[in-house]
């Protein structure tokens, strides 16, 4: 899963949302270890004080724990994934469903593409 940064919304604010993305997808799983902020940095090219901070939010966020001698570690709170998850959801629906309105399609006409797609084929 590249990092794929652009100019769109602030580096850390991105950064959080790819990692949050990979602790909803198991690419960090519950009370997995999380990369040091210095391999993470290097790895999505910026500097570890951006990469610092996106991990402060994601610990304030509760998804991220520290541990001084461990190092960080994805939560072990199923709870706190499962809002994770469906918040960035919820995301993805009013993303498509404003884009489907930017079109001109109404929201019902957005749901019966959904429920027909891959119908016609």
């Amino acid at each position: 899963m590249s990092w794929k940064l652009t100019d769109t919304s602030p580096i850390w604010l991105q950064l959080h949302r790819r990692l949050a993305l990979r602790i909803a997808t198991g690419i960090y799983p519950l009370g997995g270890r999380v990369p040091p902020v210095r391999d993470l940095a290097a790895e999505a090219g910026v500097n570890p004080n951006t990469m610092q901070r996106a991990l402060a939010q994601l610990e304030a966020d509760g998804l991220v724990c520290s541990n001084r001698t461990a190092g960080r570690s994805v939560t072990e709170d199923e709870a706190a994934l499962t809002a994770l998850r469906r918040r960035l959801a919820e995301e993805r629906i009013r993303d498509y469903l404003q884009s489907m309105a930017d079109l001109g399609f109404s929201k019902d006409e957005a749901v019966q593409l959904l429920e027909n797609w891959g119908e016609e084929a």
